[in-house]
């Protein structure tokens, strides 16, 4: 599928973006990013995870000793009445968010960041899709806190495994919503020449 697969470096620990690439038959090295995620001060939500998108490539392409010209930096929140909504703290924590996201709906926003080492040059775009969740019972929430399942996710859910319960709709991306845009950011990968998703078939 691509013409270079070493060429290109995915700067994330999360295994749902490595899966959703993955599963496009894209090879890619994996090199986790170790930046500060804290939010600066009078940032807006995009601009918060569209600027950890871009210092997440940064990061990684900014070392000397990672191969590669293409580096993908991405990150995802969950936005509800203007609050980010991250990776939960503890167990109150988690039950906070899904109370606050029970029978109505939330925006999940997923940037990323295209570094091309070679040029310098990047594209950095956020995809923003609006979910709604069904009411949510006490003992649902309790039950889907116990699963495990929201520990390491934005807003507490995850909607690709068991939290799928919860989502009776969505507008926009459904990858998006699990860690990375893949139409869009395949769109982007093709135009710069790292990836190509079917060859011509010259033997005719």
């Amino acid at each position: 599928m691509t013409p270079d697969t070493s060429n290109i470096v995915l700067a994330s620990a999360s295994p749902r973006r490595r899966e959703l690439l993955a599963g496009l038959g894209i090879d890619f090295q994996v090199v986790p990013s170790q930046i500060d995620e804290d939010r600066l001060e009078g940032e807006s939500a995009e601009e918060f995870v569209r600027r950890l998108s871009r210092d997440k490539a940064l990061d990684v392409a900014n070392r000397s000793d990672i191969d590669g010209r293409w580096f993908i930096g991405s990150d995802t929140i969950v936005v509800c009445d203007q609050q980010i909504l991250g990776k939960p703290t503890n167990h109150d924590d988690a039950r906070r968010m899904l109370q606050m996201l029970s029978g109505r709906s939330h925006q999940v926003m997923s940037a990323y960041t295209i570094h091309d080492r070679e040029t310098e040059e990047d594209i950095v775009r956020c995809e923003i899709t609006e979910v709604w969740f069904r009411p949510l019972t006490g003992r649902e929430i309790e039950g889907y806190i116990a699963s495990g399942e929201p520990a390491d996710k934005a807003g507490s859910y995850a909607i690709q495994g068991l939290g799928a319960f919860m989502v009776t709709a969505i507008h926009g991306s459904y990858t998006s919503v699990v860690g990375l845009p893949l139409s869009q950011i395949v769109s982007d990968l093709i135009q710069l020449g790292a990836v190509a998703l079917f060859a011509d078939d010259t033997s005719a």
